[in-house]
């Protein structure tokens, strides 16, 4: 499996038999200037309706639209309902974490997920390799709030999006106050990174991409 990160919380996600996976597809605006979005793909995840994660118009290829639990090319997406802010969704609405498994890797992206996961949340995600997540906070989960969930997750494999950077100029922080006192970090002069199933990490490694657009 292939992960790319395009930018913000989209990633191309590719699986050995060529399957393609996007994931909360942005649209470029005046404070989000990642470029535009070409890739193909066969399934589009949509984590909520917000412009810089459901513009699904911009993936070629006429792909299948997944906002919730459902299977697709023989892959099982769970949808895990969740909040997009600490005040059960008052503030900025619902949020949908999808957990699916990949050429035997279990993939989770948090979407724009705005709290602490409760116990029962927990237990739906079950198994976790490898972990996208919000880290920038305001609009999501902060540093600290996601270093809580990916001790509840235990993933072997974190992978940080939704930060700012020079692409992206939100109100919200940079990925270093995420990585701040933790280990096994790996910045990558890449935008891409290739997972076999059984050669996952013993340890939990952190794995900083650069975006692709």
């Amino acid at each position: 499996m292939k992960i790319k990160w395009l930018g913000h919380a989209t990633f191309l996600i590719t699986s050995e038999s060529g399957i393609k996976i996007i994931t909360d597809p942005y649209a470029p605006a005046e404070k989000l200037h990642y470029g535009e979005i070409k890739e193909s793909a066969d399934i589009v995840t949509v984590s909520h309706d917000h412009f810089d994660h459901s513009n699904v118009a911009a993936v070629r290829g006429n792909p299948a639209m997944v906002k919730d639990t459902a299977e697709v090319k023989g892959i099982h997406f769970k949808g895990i309902p969740t909040y997009h802010d600490a005040a059960q969704g008052k503030n900025r609405g619902t949020n949908t974490i999808f957990c699916f498994e990949v050429d035997g890797a279990e993939v989770c992206h948090l979407g724009d997920l705005g709290h602490k996961l409760t116990d029962k949340q927990v237990a739906e995600a079950d198994k976790v390799d490898i972990l996208l997540v919000p880290v920038g906070g305001f609009y999501t989960i902060d540093a600290t709030v996601a270093s809580q969930v990916c001790d509840q997750l235990k993933p072997r494999v974190i992978i940080p999006m939704h930060f700012k950077n020079s692409k992206c100029d939100f109100p919200i922080s940079g990925v270093d106050e995420f990585l701040g006192g933790k280990k096994d970090i790996s910045r990558l002069d890449a935008s891409e990174v290739d997972f076999k199933s059984g050669e996952l990490p013993a340890n939990t490694q952190i794995i900083v991409l650069k975006p692709a657009l």
